[in-house]
């Protein structure tokens, strides 16, 4: 079954940078898309970027494009996300996400993974 499992939140200070993991399986990687979200307290989800199985395409939030990258190791099966430049408003619960076709919508993602922790604070 398709598993999904995030590593690499923690605690970090404004300017900061952090590196977010996704191992993914139970899938075929070549197709669909994985997508980063994230949610804080009392407010909905939102989405952060993606990356196509396809062809790598990528998407980012406005909020994200210039200080967070989207990749992905096709070898070991894990998509990556790079933070830099961490701001208060990016404290969230940071998931990520299976699509089985390029989608940027929230709603077409329909496996999930637990979730970490991402808390940028001095």
């Amino acid at each position: 079954q398709v598993q999904l499992v995030e590593s690499g939140g923690g605690l970090v200070q404004p300017g900061g940078s952090l590196r977010l993991s996704c191992a993914a399986s139970g899938f075929d990687w070549d197709y669909g898309a994985i997508g980063w979200f994230r949610q804080a307290p009392g407010t909905e989800r939102e989405g952060v970027s993606c990356i196509s199985g396809e062809d790598g395409g990528t998407y980012y939030a406005d909020f994200a494009k210039g200080r967070f990258t989207i990749s992905r190791d096709n070898a070991k099966k894990m998509v990556f996300l790079e933070m830099s430049r961490l701001k208060p408003e990016d404290t969230a619960v940071y998931s990520c996400a299976l699509s089985t076709g390029w989608s940027t919508r929230t709603s077409a993602y329909k496996y999930w993974g637990q979730g970490t922790q991402v808390t940028v604070s001095s």
